[in-house]
């Protein structure tokens, strides 16, 4: 049986922590989306109250219903910049995700380089004990046959 390889563990771990970032990175990617999502819900429904104030205005209203309408689109402006501000959050998140995953891809990647040179460095020490095996035998048979002319 192969004696295991302390690299074949870091190589998993690695591998988890890169898959890791990659989830993490795909659910803030989704709320991202969300978020602009809801953002845009606010800006159609606050441009849908602009025009009902400016249609009301020019039908006539009192002085009350106008103060009304304007507070409303003001609180829904301030949730539009609240929203703006969650989006902003988000987008650093993802930044900050983009390079924890990045870092735990090159983590890997070094890994994977380090166990690919360990495994030609074996091969080639394979090969030599195989060379110096075949010439054991070849000069054990050289001075069998030699021996028995």
């Amino acid at each position: 049986m192969a004696k295991p390889n302390p690299l074949d563990t870091l190589i998993d771990l690695a591998r988890n922590d890169a898959d890791e970032a990659a989830k993490k990175l795909q659910l803030l990617t989704t709320e991202r989306h969300s978020a602009k999502e809801q953002l845009s819900t606010l800006h159609v429904y606050r441009q849908d109250y602009a025009d009902r104030l400016q249609k009301a205005t020019l039908d006539g209203m009192s002085a009350s219903n106008y103060h009304n309408f304007r507070q409303f689109i003001a609180t829904l402006d301030e949730a539009i910049s609240q929203q703006n501000r969650v989006v902003a959050q988000i987008d650093l998140k993802i930044e900050n995700g983009k390079k924890q995953w990045y870092a735990e891809k090159r983590r890997l990647s070094s890994f994977e380089t380090l166990q690919a040179r360990q495994k030609r460095q074996q091969a080639v020490l394979d090969n030599r004990n195989e060379q110096r095996s075949n010439d054991e035998i070849s000069a054990i048979l050289f001075r069998r046959m030699g021996n028995t002319h």
